[in-house]
């Protein structure tokens, strides 16, 4: 593989490619962000479901990361990276186009959402993994924190923007018809991605390579690294709790707090000033005190701010709920771009695909789990029960770091083979003076 030009100034953002790649991120991100309101509020608005089934429709997100989490990585590891990528936006833009074409046509029901949000999702896993993997091939190792919190930026300004947009097509055309948006998004992020001009060759595979195989190999690389396995665990958690906040924070802005859908979609854009507040912040943040610091300082500074979520009320009292959303987002997303960006710099590149994969199907198999939960607590005893039980689990997130060597630790340990890792971490350990998350 050739080279990776590096640009004079240090900068990720000097290489045409990654702006590409940055570009596809925005208009991805900003489509997914719309479809974050206006598709709990098809079911919520137009279907007219119960909490358990808007809990039922998250859940159908995210269920990909426990059906395919696991091979994805090693599927992805023996394909190029950016045909994938491609591939995976074509076909979540047609899947999200079905919806408003069934509602123009009245044929839309919740079986419909449930098979789109799980088609999505599916794309969705392999796009991720790739778009992970790939990263590395584009920028080298010292710039990665730089283009991680670039993406994250872009993440983060979707999420304040998407939100009202959402919000305001939801009024103004309707929530299936709003859906639109997410389409067109995922197919513009196809055709930046299309105009990247990076050489990416086939990654060889061994002679007694194996599905079995190689997926043994990501988790064996994962569970062999005590930093590895302490942040899955803690993002696992994360993402359990975020999910049950995503299945229940819907019906309770429209149904308990008798929110329109245009005020919803600005309350969940001022929540999200917070990650975009943490991903200019978290650079300077991370050199100021720490890689491994901030990732736990992060999580155990901003977590109680949950509970502000069932304090909040009708009117003004909206208020506390998208406070409460904008600092946990902060600390979310500065603990994604510490923890991600030492894991792209710790792993070889040919395993970063089954890397990114394992961790995913560990930190990510537990949303629709968290989702699921979600439901039923809010179907079975109330939106605003369900969100006391959010808050409180967010105060536990932190707890596997805090019990972890990371809270001895001011900065990340380099590059180490995965048979080496608890002995290089225990000598980095003596010697030391962490959003959906991962």
């Amino acid at each position: 593989m050739p080279d990776i030009p590096r640009p004079a100034a240090g900068s990720p953002l000097r290489l045409r490619d990654f702006r590409l790649l940055l570009a596809g991120a925005a208009a991805g991100q900003l489509g997914a962000q719309v479809t974050l309101v206006a598709l709990p509020l098809v079911a919520v608005l137009v279907l007219d479901a119960p909490a358990f089934q808007v809990g039922l429709l998250t859940a159908a997100e995210t269920a990909a990361f426990l059906l395919v989490g696991l091979p994805a990585g090693a599927w992805v590891d023996r394909m190029r990276k950016l045909p994938l990528m491609i591939r995976a936006d074509v076909v979540r833009a047609l899947a999200m186009a079905s919806i408003p074409l069934a509602s123009v046509t009245g044929v839309l029901t919740m079986t419909q959402l449930y098979v789109v949000a799980l088609v999505t999702g599916v794309a969705t896993v392999f796009f991720d993994v790739a778009h992970q993997s790939f990263l590395p091939q584009l920028l080298p190792r010292d710039q990665l924190v730089a283009g991680n919190g670039a993406l994250e930026t872009i993440r983060s300004s979707a999420q304040v923007a998407g939100p009202g947009i959402g919000g305001g097509l939801v009024q103004l055309l309707g929530a299936a018809l709003a859906i639109v948006a997410d389409a067109v998004g995922y197919a513009l992020s196809a055709l930046f991605l299309w105009g990247i001009k990076r050489p990416e060759s086939l990654p060889e595979r061994g002679p007694d390579a194996s599905l079995r195989r190689d997926i043994g190999e990501g988790l064996r690389f994962v569970f062999q690294h005590r930093l590895l396995r302490v942040i899955a665990v803690t993002t696992a958690l994360g993402n359990f709790f975020t999910a049950l906040l995503m299945a229940t924070q819907s019906v309770f802005l429209v149904r308990v707090l008798g929110l329109a859908p245009g005020v919803v979609g600005l309350v969940l854009a001022a929540s999200a000033l917070g990650g975009l507040a943490g991903a200019l912040c978290a650079g300077r943040l991370a050199a100021r005190l720490g890689q491994a610091r901030i990732i736990w300082l992060s999580a155990l500074v901003t977590g109680p701010f949950a509970l502000l979520w069932p304090l909040s009320g009708r009117g003004a009292g909206a208020a506390l709920f998208a406070l409460g959303c904008g600092v946990v987002s902060f600390g979310a997303v500065v603990y994604n771009i510490a923890q991600v960006s030492f894991r792209q710099s710790l792993c070889p590149p040919r395993l970063l695909g089954r890397m990114n994969a394992t961790l995913r199907f560990l930190m990510w198999g537990t949303l629709p789990l968290g989702a699921l939960a979600g439901g039923a607590l809010a179907d079975a005893f109330g939106a605003r029960v369900a969100l006391v039980w959010c808050a409180a689990g967010f105060l536990a997130v932190p707890l596997p770091l805090l019990l972890s060597p990371l809270r001895r630790m001011r900065d990340l340990p380099g590059t180490e083979p995965a048979a080496d890792t608890e002995d290089a971490t225990t000598g980095a350990t003596g010697t030391a003076e962490p959003a959906p998350l991962g």
